[in-house]
């Protein structure tokens, strides 16, 4: 079991041992408060009915302790980054049973450790780049499908390109001069329908002046 951490890394560690308790009903309760803010670890932990919740509180007031005066950092912005439960060593005991036997009784303990820590982002936005963050955000984004853009950043690209804005203009044009043929071809149509209704005029005088 290893109870040291990182010297350069913003994150510092308690640990309680040999605790009266199964590691398996231990791990129950560490498993809640993994990954969680300091904040929102202790409400879980205040309101969780397991008899390793008070075990647990105890330990990552510890671990907050530290970081706050081991290591300098805001107490308010750590991260429950590890949370872990080892197996301790394991009292045997003997209880009578009948006809003159007895039967063995394993009374467990284990070693809770908590690891608290600022979150990653944050360290990553506050620190200059290196070469080791550099090597790991090529790595975190190696593997990742490109993301696609929108519609409304498609839109914007192409109309910023300057083909498709002498496209858009063309198209412009064509569309004012189909407007244009549409017009022309009403006023031939209107025309038309004008010299037809004199033609019929002037059969009908015609037909009225040969009846008389």
């Amino acid at each position: 079991m290893a109870y040291k951490t990182n010297p350069e890394a913003q994150e510092s560690l308690a640990a309680a041992r040999f605790i009266r308790m199964s590691p398996s009903k231990a791990r129950q309760v560490v498993d809640l408060i993994r990954g969680r803010h300091v904040e929102d670890a202790r409400r879980v932990l205040k309101f969780t009915l397991r008899g390793a919740a008070p075990v647990v509180g105890k330990v990552l007031e510890s671990a907050i302790a530290n970081a706050e005066h081991n290591r300098g950092l805001p107490g308010d912005e750590l991260v429950v980054t590890r949370a872990w439960v080892d197996e301790g060593p394991t009292l045997r005991r003997y209880r009578p049973r009948a006809q003159g036997r007895a039967t063995r009784i394993r009374k467990r303990t284990c070693h809770i450790a908590v690891v608290v820590g600022r979150p990653e982002d944050q360290i990553l936005t506050e620190r200059p780049a290196t070469k080791q963050t550099t090597r790991r955000l090529r790595k975190d984004t190696a593997g990742k499908p490109p993301t696609r853009k929108s519609a409304t950043e498609e839109s914007v690209a192409t109309d910023a390109s300057p083909e498709m804005t002498s496209k858009t203009a063309k198209k412009k044009t064509s569309a004012k001069k189909t407007t244009a043929k549409k017009t022309t071809a009403k006023k031939t149509t209107a025309k038309k329908t004008t010299a037809k209704k004199t033609t019929a005029k002037k059969t009908t005088k015609k037909k009225t002046e040969g009846d008389k």
